[in-house]
């Protein structure tokens, strides 16, 4: 097998174009370590920052997002030590104790950061902070965590009628609330548990379907008192709360996952191995999505590892065929959809999703660039105002194309390209870092590059 061409160009700007060059005949092999998954990396910094005592955290996720959280919550007073993937040391302040930041925090693109920070920072009494973001993070709407904690008694001001950052936060005494999400939102639901940690009695967040639950568990493992009812979608936290030191081990990233799963499927005579990836069932919509269009995926070696589901995953390359997905399913896979569009342009028939607005309001309008991308290179993606509609059965060409500084747009590119005639040219591919910063290494390495 002649390996496939696969290089970075930097550019003068500081952004990289990634040129990918499939060769006659590809099948991918092996067996890959993704890194460690975001939104425990996220929560185990924070919930590690405001606890008593030290946190360990092994398996820690080196993107940019995790470093932006690192930074704000050393600025106001956490001592975490270098961040790595073997061992990572925070000493906590304790709840309650985050000081008051000489300068304004800076989330990144990171919308875990800045939407789960806001509960904490409200919920300080007497303490005045300021937070922004890039340009990507300023232009996305904060009102969805903003507009509860409002009601909770905080003071939050911020452009647009307090929807946008830059935030100021003047942090208050906060009241318990019952709040009924009118979204299944991890970051809403956490941003409110973390802002009840402090809030004398109990804050409930109800849910329209379950959202990840990441937050529950490792609250609960740090000593929260917190209370889930699954009948009814609903978690109750009860405080003012203390949190102690634990040590986390952070599995692989479904989410990061979800790329080599569908290259397996889709690249003819393919069998790779996954390990080690995060098997929470509130992550889990992508392998039963994929599941429902035939895709041979196996667990196996399943354990638990602090309280969290943990697999390897064995794909093979497999047919599939068209499905719908919608309702219930979609919080459990939102973050996977561009990804599940280049699978579906490899199914028989028409693929629809649907339900999935929030997805225009991520780092870039994914329903919109998701499409654009790929009917460029010869897909028959339709957009929806909240999904899209995808005719298998075409044949993508190499083109260039744009990550629109997106993470999940840059490696859903790159994979799509795998099945691609001719030379693909992803540019602003650098974003693939947010969350994987070896992203590329790894797609040479099961490629067959050298």
């Amino acid at each position: 097998m002649s390996a496939s061409v696969i290089t970075v160009e930097n550019r003068e700007d500081a952004s990289q174009n990634l040129i990918i060059q499939r060769p006659a005949s590809l099948s991918l092999q092996g067996r890959i370590r993704v890194p460690g998954d975001k939104s425990i990396s996220h929560r185990a910094l924070m919930l590690g920052a405001i606890a008593e005592g030290e946190t360990q955290i092994e398996g820690l996720l080196l993107g940019e997002d995790p470093r932006s959280t690192a930074s704000c919550f050393q600025a106001m007073g956490a001592e975490i030590s270098d961040l790595n993937t073997e061992l990572v040391r925070v000493k906590g302040i304790g709840l309650g104790n985050l000081q008051e930041p000489v300068d304004v925090l800076n989330a990144g693109n990171s919308g875990t950061t800045i939407r789960l920070m806001l509960g904490l920072l409200a919920s300080h009494a007497g303490r005045f902070f300021t937070v922004t973001g890039d340009s990507s993070l300023r232009s996305r709407p904060m009102s969805r965590v903003v507009k509860p904690l409002l009601q909770m008694g905080a003071d939050i001001w911020g452009r647009k009628g307090n929807t946008l950052a830059p935030l100021a936060v003047q942090g208050k005494s906060l009241k318990p609330i019952h709040y009924n999400s009118p979204i299944a939102s991890a970051q809403v639901k956490s941003c409110l548990l973390l802002a009840g940690l402090t809030t004398e009695g109990k804050t409930i967040v109800t849910e329209p379907s379950l959202s990840r639950d990441h937050s529950e568990r490792m609250l609960r493992a740090f000593g929260a008192d917190l209370v889930t009812d699954p009948e009814t979608n609903s978690v109750t936290i009860t405080g003012p709360t203390q949190l102690y030191g634990q040590t986390v081990i952070v599995p692989g990233d479904i989410s990061s996952a979800a790329f080599w799963l569908v290259a397996g499927v889709i690249v003819p005579d393919s069998e790779l191995v996954v390990e080690n990836v995060g098997v929470n069932p509130t992550r889990t919509g992508i392998l039963e999505a994929l599941a429902m269009m035939g895709a041979d995926i196996q667990q196996e070696n399943q354990r638990e590892v602090a309280g969290e589901p943990v697999a390897d995953l064995r794909v093979r390359s497999s047919r599939l065929k068209s499905c719908t997905i919608a309702g219930d399913i979609i919080p459990r896979l939102i973050d996977e959809i561009p990804i599940l569009a280049v699978a579906a342009i490899f199914a028989s028939g028409t693929t629809i999703i649907r339900d999935a607005a929030e997805l225009r309001v991520k780092e870039s309008d994914r329903i919109a660039v998701t499409a654009q991308q790929l009917n460029k290179m010869g897909a028959q993606v339709t957009e929806l105002p909240d999904g899209m509609e995808i005719t298998g059965g075409t044949s993508l060409t190499g083109t260039d194309v744009d990550s629109h500084t997106d993470h999940r747009i840059a490696m859903s590119l790159a994979i799509a390209s795998l099945t691609a005639s001719g030379q693909t040219t992803i540019h602003r591919a650098e974003a693939a870092a947010v969350s994987y910063p070896t992203f590329v290494t790894t797609l040479q390495q099961v490629c067959g590059d050298r």
